[in-house]
């Protein structure tokens, strides 16, 4: 017995002494008991438990291994480098970036260094045909600056013969514009589904095995070597369409030089292939030609390629990547600062260029997008 209280009296009776025990000491007992079977029984339920997890577990991982594995055909190890190679603003500063070049294979889809006689396999249209289809198709040059949208439906394989014989400057200048411009818009186009796929498919956790050949065939075309992807991505970018339309007009005088005409050369690229168009004033011991093409088309896609991987261009390419690292917007003007390697005449070039530019309001295209034909197209572009 502990200490006692007043509510723990002793009664004393006559011959006997005998200790009462409280009925709150019985109580009180009971309580203890029955709280010692709870607690019993809780420790052996969760010891049950316990035990049955650790027999259960290697079943259940099983299960879950066997019909909730990931199919995965190709790791893609690059992921732990997507963020850095596609978001930090520094990688433009890295002298190791878009510095070597494989050019071996960069023109293996275009048609290019094509021969006098390949060079009629399509039609020729006259300016008046051109002029009235377009009319047709309610294409012209104010409608396109008004919508942002151009129909690349309207694509002309060659130049027509009459070009020069267009007595207005302003008609001949809309004309040439409305041929090539098309063309530029759809190429960069393709190179901007490109980019996005390049997204996409390095900010995936696994990649298929198409989506490695896909790279693969990138890294070809856009000469990069050991497979670098902060190159790629320096590389891998649109021209800006003012860009290119000034200089097209300025390299075929508006569409109507001897190249433009015969060759289908909107750039004036040189080839020292054998297959091409001497230069009326080169010297005899000169072996360069400028490049002859099948289309336009194929003029554009190799003068962009051109800017893309030739290693006279990858201050064009820098300037580019920091503009679309700091607004994703691309400008010509100032772009354009950097092609002085395009021409022998070097600065000068690049001045004359943008007072093309800014003469004939090329600007204005630069945010214009082909006309979408389907939902699908429209959500990609």
């Amino acid at each position: 017995m502990g200490k006692k209280t007043r509510n723990d009296a002793i009664f004393v009776k006559p011959n006997s002494i005998k200790l009462k025990k409280p009925k709150t000491v019985k109580k009180s007992n009971k309580v203890f008991q029955k709280k010692d079977l709870n607690s019993l029984s809780k420790f052996s339920l969760a010891s049950t438990i316990l035990i049955l997890s650790f027999f259960g577990l290697p079943v259940v991982t099983n299960f879950l291994s066997e019909n909730f594995k990931t199919d995965i055909e190709v790791s893609n190890i690059s992921k732990k480098k997507f963020d850095l190679t596609f978001n930090d603003k520094k990688i433009v500063n890295n002298k190791k970036v878009d510095q070597e070049s494989n050019l071996e294979n960069v023109y293996d889809d275009i048609d290019i260094f094509i021969s006098e006689e390949d060079n009629s396999n399509t039609i020729r249209f006259s300016a008046s045909t051109i002029e009235q289809l377009f009319e047709d198709t309610k294409y012209n040059l104010k409608s396109v600056k008004e919508t942002k949208l151009v129909n690349i439906g309207n694509s002309i394989d060659h130049l027509p013969k009459e070009m020069k014989k267009i007595e207005s400057v302003k008609k001949r200048k809309n004309l040439f514009i409305q041929i090539v411009l098309p063309l530029i818009i759809e190429e960069n186009t393709k190179i901007r589904l490109d980019r996005k796929k390049l997204f996409s498919i390095l900010n995936k956790n696994n990649n298929s095995k198409s989506d490695k050949n896909w790279l693969l065939k990138k890294f070809k075309q856009y000469g990069v070597k050991n497979n670098d992807l902060s190159t790629l991505k320096i590389r891998m970018d649109e021209i800006p369409v003012s860009l290119a339309i000034a200089q097209a007009a300025k390299e075929t005088g508006w569409g109507t030089s001897r190249f433009a005409q015969e060759g289908n050369a909107l750039f004036g690229q040189w080839t020292w292939s054998g297959e091409g168009i001497k230069p009326a004033g080169a010297d005899s011991n000169s072996k360069h030609k400028v490049a002859r093409f099948k289309v336009l088309k194929a003029s554009v896609k190799a003068y962009q390629r051109n800017l893309n991987t030739h290693s006279g261009y990858k201050e064009f390419r820098r300037e580019r990547a920091i503009q679309r690292d700091n607004d994703g917007k691309l400008n010509s003007l100032d772009l354009v600062k950097f092609l002085d390697k395009y021409a022998e005449t070097g600065v000068e070039y690049t001045k004359i260029l943008k007072q093309i530019i800014q003469q004939n309001s090329l600007t204005e295209f630069d945010d214009v997008k082909i006309l979408p034909t389907t939902k699908k197209l429209k959500n990609l572009i």
